[in-house]
Formats: C-alpha cells, sequence, structure tokens
C-alpha cells in the first residue's frame, strides 16, 4: 500500500510516516517510480509506536523494542543496555501509574453519569406529575387529598 492509504487506515499524518521511516521504525520499499511502499503488517506497526509515543517512551527505545511486538516474537538481548532496562523499567511503572489515574477518571466519570442519568429519570418522572412527594408514583388516578386531578377544591 502507499502512504496515503497507510495515512488513512492508521489516523497518521504523511508526514509522521515518513519520520517514523527516517527513524528507522518503519520500513518501505520503493517503487520504480519513486513511491513508498509498505506492507499489510505497518498497520498494526503503525498503531503500536502512536501507541508508545502517547505512553511517553521515546523513538529511540521504540525501536530497540519493536522487534519484540513482532509476530512470532524474536527478542533481541545483546544490545540491552543497563541504561535501556532502567528506562524500560521506568516507563513500564509511569504507564502502569497512568492505567491507575485513567482508571480511577473513567470510574469517576461512570459514577457522574450514572448519578446524571437517575437524576434525568426522576425528574422526568417528577415533571410529568406522576411521582408522589416520597417518590412512589401515584396510579390511582387522584390527588393526595383524593379529589379527581384538576379539580376544584374549596
Amino acid at each position: 500500500m502507499r502512504i496515503g492509504e497507510l495515512s488513512e487506515r492508521t489516523g497518521t499524518p504523511r508526514r509522521l510516516l515518513r519520520y517514523y521511516e527516517e527513524q528507522g521504525l518503519i520500513a518501505a520499499r520503493r517503487s520504480p517510480n519513486g513511491y513508498r511502499e509498505y506492507d499489510e503488517r505497518f498497520v498494526d506497526r503503525v498503531t503500536q509506536i502512536r501507541g508508545l509515543l502517547d505512553a511517553g517512551l521515546p523513538t529511540r527505545i521504540i525501536k530497540q523494542i519493536l522487534p519484540c511486538l513482532d509476530k512470532p516474537r524474536t527478542i533481541y538481548f545483546p544490545d540491552a543496555t543497563p541504561e535501556m532496562i532502567a528506562t524500560l523499567r521506568h516507563e513500564r511503572d509511569r504507564m502502569t501509574d497512568r492505567i491507575r489515574c485513567l482508571t480511577r477518571n473513567r470510574d469517576a466519570i461512570g459514577e457522574y453519569l450514572d448519578a446524571v442519568l437517575d437524576y434525568d429519570r426522576t425528574e422526568a418522572g417528577t415533571r410529568s406529575g406522576t411521582e408522589d412527594r416520597s417518590g412512589t408514583e401515584d396510579r390511582s388516578g387522584s390527588d393526595a387529598d383524593g379529589s379527581a386531578p384538576g379539580a376544584r377544591r374549596p
């Protein structure tokens, strides 16, 4: 596929795809007319790169761990420096903290949404006049004093 299709399928601007190529994160074949040609596997690869960048990893670390993300998984140990291992541990721990925070925020939004929806349902019932003050529906067809709804009272 050409760069435009890869861009469209991954939601990644062409300029970023070219940057990923410059950084050695993806590689394109060149057609005889000079167009970049990408394999289907780069759709997933670009998605993984975007996720890792969003998580805060620098491209130099992403380049080192990308082989671990391929299928079948091929892991290269010879170039794992102590600095890289420390960086990966730090980034893993940072992601774990971020996941906890996102989970907490998702749960809070869910609770708020539930409360808003419950309130809306309660208010809709109150506005329609189908609830009495105790919060239970009055299905008798009469007002609280036993008279017909809308009847004149002395």
